[in-house]
């Protein structure tokens, strides 16, 4: 279980996170906004990339600045923004960020490959990440942020540059491993959520101002999809 209570985070006079609270159980979240909501700053305080200016955030009921490297192990994280070394193979990088994880090698390397299995990338596994297409690049993220069959996994803005045929099967994909994982998504594409979230979570000015599952939210807005959601919450000035 992962709970936050009221965390706050600012940037000189601009408020990104005010008073955020809210209890993540097993299943999958989907995390809604503008930009400029909070999203990739709230990413970033559950991940302890970022340290939060008051709050509390737990793990399991202990305060996740006291579990240090043990919080890490638990959490796959695939960030907005690509960072890779583009001489590396994607074999080669998935095996560099599993020696960051401290993987032992025989387990990373069975791991690996059903990975690259999953994600599409068997045939490209050796050829340099700096030939990848955006697409191919996004499926690499992925499958180094499922190394270590993370409890906790947080993707955003996971399917950029993604087909329609790649997101389809992304969220299938995701769909089955949240069976005993807590999943938080945070995106733009709201169909990438619509049909495999438990929950949705809609940010905006920094601060969490809904939550409910889609069908709940859809029915409250008199809509038809989440996107009429999304509109009604987040398409206002």
């Amino acid at each position: 279980m992962l709970h936050l209570e009221k965390v706050t985070k600012s940037y000189g006079k601009k408020t990104a996170l005010k008073n955020f609270s809210f209890t993540f159980e097993n299943g999958i979240y989907g995390l809604l906004g503008a930009n400029g909501a909070g999203k990739s700053t709230l990413m970033n305080m559950i991940t302890d990339n970022l340290k939060r200016d008051s709050g509390m955030i737990t793990y399991n009921g202990t305060d996740i600045l006291k579990l240090g490297a043990g919080y890490r192990g638990v959490i796959g994280y695939m960030p907005q923004q690509q960072g890779f070394y583009g001489q590396f193979s994607a074999r080669a990088f998935l095996f560099y960020m599993a020696e960051l994880k401290g993987m032992k090698k025989k387990i990373a390397k069975t791991q690996i490959n059903e990975l690259l299995e999953t994600v599409n990338l068997t045939e490209a596994a050796d050829k340099k990440i700096e030939g990848f297409s955006g697409g191919m690049k996004q499926r690499v993220m992925l499958a180094q942020a499922l190394l270590g069959e993370p409890a906790l996994l947080l993707l955003d803005e996971p399917t950029a540059g993604l087909d329609p045929k790649e997101r389809i099967n992304f969220r299938k994909y995701i769909d089955v491993l949240s069976q005993n994982k807590i999943i938080i998504i945070s995106t733009h594409v709201v169909s990438d959520v619509e049909s495999i979230a438990d929950r949705i979570l809609i940010m905006k000015d920094g601060e969490l101002i809904s939550d409910d599952s889609p069908k709940k939210l859809i029915q409250y807005v008199k809509g038809e999809n989440l996107e009429d959601v999304y509109m009604f919450y987040c398409g206002k000035g």
